[in-house]
């Protein structure tokens, strides 16, 4: 699948995002049809509450990570639940704010 690609299952039309940075191939999969608000994103090791996924592997990049999540899904409406790859799920919004420390942490 590519970028924007769209698959359907069960009737349930699934968004292909191509978010880099945890691994060159990484993918997260938005259902705008999905939740209560405005949709749900399957973030795999892309975010996480509190942050992004790792990048300390020899394939993985902070600065990329960092632009998938501002340029993919912090553009999602704030209310899109994210289901990430471990833990707690999460909001756009409620991460997305926190995108700046992010970057003055640098890791």
């Amino acid at each position: 699948m590519a970028d924007e690609d769209t698959l359907r299952v069960a009737g349930l039309e699934l968004r292909a995002l191509h978010t880099p940075g945890h691994s060159p191939g990484s993918v997260c999969w938005y259902a705008p049809d999905l939740g209560p608000g405005t949709g749900v994103v399957f973030s795999g090791d892309t975010l996480f509450s509190g942050g992004p996924g790792a990048t300390g592997r020899s394939f993985s990049d902070f600065p990329t990570i960092l632009r998938s999540i501002s340029e993919r899904l912090g553009t999602l409406p704030g209310d899109t639940v994210v289901h990430t790859g471990h833990g707690d799920s999460t909001t756009v919004g409620d991460e997305i704010v926190h995108y700046e420390e992010w970057v003055a942490r640098g890791h």
